[in-house]
């Protein structure tokens, strides 16, 4: 694996993206993460995972400069790929816990919502579906999952206002579980992986897929057409100037 790191504690693993300062995601990223996720999925003694980031983001979100190079028909393989990891992601037989170790971005922010139980570090870091400040949509997945997580008016307020959230504001409206320190988070997460993880695997998949089906069989038929428009948007002049002018740091 090029960004993608995988460690072992006891019946826990823990999915690391570490790719630069931003860990921004780009095609090998999500295939790499999506590859990580079908290995544990099978493996018998893993009972739950906990998804990160290295350093102070957990990720920026896409690697705009990298896509900005795209032609329409790349652009949307990607997209299709990136839709397909947070699909697979709300309805995984294990528990997915998210480790926010730092600023969760765009992109990064809907994979998050697709995991079971978000937590995040309390103090700068910041968390946002951001995506209508720089003039682009978002996925009818993305808007199921948030749905699922904040219910409607909340995710009609994260969406159209495109706001930044602490960890304070995250927890207010539901968009994460629990807040901690940077030095506590890995513990934490592995906490709550370990108490859902404890669960009889056959019950707690059976539940998920109850509660999330539904969700995903409404999203699936919007999804290519989604991504269409998201297409359609992203290639507008006006919203290549306002990516253009975006700086990653």
């Amino acid at each position: 694996m090029e960004f993608v790191e995988v460690s072992k504690e006891e019946n826990l693993a823990v999915v690391t993206v570490n790719r630069g300062k931003v860990n921004a995601l780009n095609e090998i990223v999500v295939d790499e993460v999506r590859g990580c996720l079908e290995e544990l999925a099978e493996d018998a003694v893993i009972r739950a995972v906990i998804l990160t980031g290295q350093g102070r983001f957990f990720s920026f979100g896409f690697d705009i400069p990298e896509f900005l190079s795209y032609s329409r028909e790349d652009f949307t393989r990607y997209l299709t790929k990136f839709a397909g990891l947070y699909e697979y992601l709300f309805l995984y037989p294990k528990p997915v816990v998210a480790a926010l170790n730092g600023h969760t971005i765009a992109g990064a922010c809907m994979i998050a919502t697709a995991c079971d139980y978000r937590v995040m570090v309390d103090g700068k870091a910041k968390i946002s579906l951001n995506e209508i400040t720089f003039g682009a949509s978002v996925f009818a997945g993305a808007v199921g999952m948030l749905r699922a997580c904040v219910g409607h008016r909340n995710a009609e307020t994260i969406l159209c206002s495109g706001s930044m959230y602490s960890a304070d504001g995250a927890l207010e409206l539901g968009l994460i579980d629990k807040k901690t320190t940077e030095e506590k988070l890995i513990e934490d997460a592995m906490n709550v992986a370990r108490d859902l993880g404890q669960r009889d695997h056959s019950a707690f998949y059976s539940i998920k897929k109850l509660l999330r089906k539904p969700i995903m069989e409404k999203i699936k038929p919007k999804e290519s057409d989604s991504i269409s428009e998201f297409v359609d948007i992203w290639y507008s002049e006006s919203t290549r100037k306002q990516l253009q002018d975006i700086k990653i740091r």
